[in-house]
């Protein structure tokens, strides 16, 4: 593929937006990156991977305490000076030069983490949103951990609020509405298969491969 392209995918928990961001990137013939952009930034940075971890997908605002807004040495020789605050925001800096990076090296298809907002100057991108009946996702994450339906209910409430905080926070949009992206669409009508293959038509035609 000569020109590099970009898909990047929101999702809901329990949407299945991960799985299909593995078939779609698989069948695209592109990278793919969800919490393997951890590792990198880890790496990049000098950093601790747990601190990437801790605030992985989460606004600034939302961590008071603990390890984050203290000042802490870093390991190795990263791009930040050791007096800089260890905070959400510089580790979303650090994340964010991460995805720059593999988008201008190669064609990538990245879940989360902002990153149609990083990119949004990118020339050859399709941003898309995955949602889902709530039936489903229940059902899906009861598969998936072995837990009660109210575990379940309570596991997506917190993580479609953790995710919508985060967007919100760092992009100034706002996570899963229709305007902010290329494509939204609800695994549940079509299932997993036939949902890549909708977006995969649709991103073929509006990045012309």
């Amino acid at each position: 593929m000569d020109k590099k392209i970009i898909v990047n995918i929101g999702r809901q928990l329990g949407s299945g937006g991960r799985e299909i961001g593995e078939k779609l990137a698989a069948r695209l013939g592109i990278d793919f990156y969800d919490k393997e952009l951890i590792r990198l930034a880890a790496e990049e940075s000098g950093l601790q991977k747990v601190f990437f971890e801790k605030a992985d997908e989460r606004a600034s605002q939302s961590v008071l305490g603990g390890l984050f807004g203290m000042r802490f040495p870093f390991i190795g020789d990263g791009a930040m000076p050791a007096t800089n605050c260890l905070s959400n925001d510089s580790l979303f800096q650090v994340q964010s030069d991460v995805i720059r990076r593999l988008a201008q090296e190669h064609s990538c298809l990245f879940v989360g983490r902002c990153a149609d907002y990083i990119l949004r100057s990118y020339p050859w991108c399709a941003n898309i949103f995955i949602s889902c009946a709530p039936e489903e996702r229940v059902a899906r994450l009861r598969r998936l951990h072995g837990i009660t339906e109210d575990e379940a209910r309570t596991m997506m409430e917190k993580a479609d609020r953790k995710r919508a905080d985060y967007y919100n926070y760092y992009s100034n949009k706002t996570w899963g509405a229709a305007a902010t992206y290329h494509l939204c669409i609800d695994s549940s009508v079509l299932g997993i298969e036939r949902t890549t293959d909708y977006i995969e038509t649709f991103v073929r035609e509006k990045l012309k491969i």
